[in-house]
């Protein structure tokens, strides 16, 4: 009997030690999926997966009330003028490779993202100093949003010896919770916990990111205990998984606007009162309760509730198919003998482009050609990669795209807008060949003037100018949907997409 009762203290104090030693961080692992792929290491393009994923980190940070708080930078002041900004950059803080982050470092990165297409182009600099631990940032002109734009995923700071002459990255050395362990282009990323990280150490101590763009198949993965979270799902799943024994769902409301991308040079699109037509023939209510099942989600102007500087009080026009349809006879525009707009011999048909990265665009896209179709307007839907948007941009190729843009990148929409705007071109993933001198006045106003009572009333011009000319036409506000195991804890969403705070989560049986 004694023999027995020692064979099973041994058992369970084996059981005990196993149980102990599985669920310890340093034996954890932690599996991603997501619909976005990446193709390389470069900050203006790819800096949004490494920031997210907690491996690079930038001077200040979002919180998720979108106020600004420290990171990199451990304080700051700026001269009234707001043309000099001065930052204490943080004491004890280590590259991954075990150098000490200096000011010369933080220099270096923003120097070269100043060559780089982005938020931070457009930031009037007139140099960039490093002395020690403190970086002094003079301006030409004042440029008030720095602190958001330096929060920006493109502006990670690395080592200065992660460029090479030309400028390019050939080493991912960071000071994020998490290090670059291998990058696979363009489906898989694997990190590690940072032991000599200057924050809280990392709970779970390796990750791997795999990108997949069906969400049927990467929430299959999840409930089969293939991966761990499954970021951006669509809505249908959402709903399935709501009974799930061994899944849990969070959702935030993100300020990210579903909108149609307009070539607004192209023939059949550069009449204000076309794109006001389309804009009226869209069935936005359907579209939120039926696609994405979230009710009230309809965007008839491009910000939400949420951003209310931006968000304009009044009324918005509502879905008319009676007066879309006068105003494309105005233009002389009539339906020929297969029920399409025909105008001088010229069929009203145009290619939609999209990608299945967010899922819900795609059903959205099919949508959109129905109702367009009861107007007349013949729309071909392509379902693409999501660089072809940017492409099809730069190309001048691009007809029509359905896109979803987070304006919240940095907190306020207004450096995005700012840089979209200094361009008649536009941006890749903003509106396309249009150009307004009033939006574009108002917005260096507000670029250059500090927070005063002026500021609600100049954004609120450039959202009415937005709504009325529609050189993007929004159709809903968007919403990020998370599945994850529900052993895991800590999960937290983060509506700006910065910074999913993976450090923070841990297993529990």
């Amino acid at each position: 009997m004694k023999k027995i009762v020692a064979l099973l203290a041994v058992v369970a104090i084996t059981y005990l030690a196993w149980s102990i030693s599985s669920s310890s961080p340093e034996n954890n692992r932690l599996t991603i999926s997501g619909p976005f792929e990446f193709h390389g290491m470069d900050m203006s393009k790819n800096g949004y997966i490494f920031s997210r994923l907690g491996i690079t980190q930038s001077l200040t940070q979002l919180e998720s009330n979108g106020e600004i708080a420290p990171l990199l930078a451990q304080s700051w002041r700026r001269n009234e003028q707001g043309t000099r900004w001065e930052f204490l950059i943080r004491e004890g803080v280590k590259f991954h490779d075990g150098q000490p982050l200096t000011a010369e470092d933080v220099s270096e990165s923003l120097q070269r993202a100043l060559k780089k297409p982005g938020v931070f182009a457009k930031v009037p600099v007139a140099q960039i100093e490093a002395n020690g631990q403190q970086l002094v940032i003079e301006l030409t002109s004042p440029y008030f949003p720095l602190l958001n734009t330096l929060a920006h995923f493109s502006l990670g700071i690395l080592s200065a010896d992660s460029f090479d002459p030309e400028g390019r990255i050939v080493k991912l050395n960071a000071t994020g919770p998490y290090q670059l362990d291998n990058l696979v282009v363009p489906h898989k990323l694997s990190a590690k916990r940072f032991e000599s990280f200057w924050g809280k150490s990392a709970k779970i101590a390796q990750l791997d990111y795999v990108a997949g763009h069906r969400s049927e198949s990467r929430v299959l993965e999840l409930q089969s205990g293939q991966s761990d979270i499954a970021y951006s799902i669509d809505a249908i799943s959402k709903q399935n998984l709501q009974s799930a024994k061994n899944v849990k769902v969070q959702s935030v409301n993100l300020p990210r606007t579903i909108m149609l991308k307009l070539n607004n040079q192209h023939p059949l699109l550069s009449e204000t009162k076309v794109r006001q037509a389309i804009s009226l023939a869209v069935d936005r209510t359907g579209i939120a309760q039926s696609i994405l099942y979230a009710p009230g989600s309809e965007a008839y102007q491009l910000f939400s509730q949420a951003q209310r500087a931006w968000h304009i009080e009044q009324p918005t026009a509502k879905r008319d198919v009676a007066q879309a349809k006068a105003l494309l006879e105005e233009l002389g525009w009539e339906k020929n003998a297969q029920g399409w707009l025909e105008r001088q011999g010229q069929e009203f048909a145009l290619k939609l482009t999209t990608y299945a990265d967010r899922p819900e665009l795609p059903l959205i896209a099919t949508a959109l050609q129905s109702q367009l179709a009861e107007i007349g307007i013949r729309l071909h839907v392509s379902i693409d990669n999501s660089s072809v948007i940017p492409a099809g941009h730069h190309d001048n190729s691009l007809q029509m795209a359905l896109v979803a843009r987070n304006f919240g990148l940095t907190g306020t929409p207004l450096p995005l807008l700012y840089q979209d705007f200094s361009d008649e071109k536009g941006s890749d993933w903003g509106h396309m060949n249009w150009y307004s001198q009033q939006v574009q006045q108002d917005l260096t106003e507000l670029i250059s003037t500090a927070a005063g009572e002026n500021q609600r009333e100049l954004s609120q011009r450039v959202a009415r100018v937005l709504a009325t000319e529609l050189p993007v036409i929004p159709i809903a506000y968007s919403s990020q949907h998370v599945a994850f195991n529900q052993s895991l804890q800590g999960l937290h969403l983060d509506p700006f997409e910065i910074d999913y705070r993976l450090s923070e989560l841990q297993f529990h049986d």
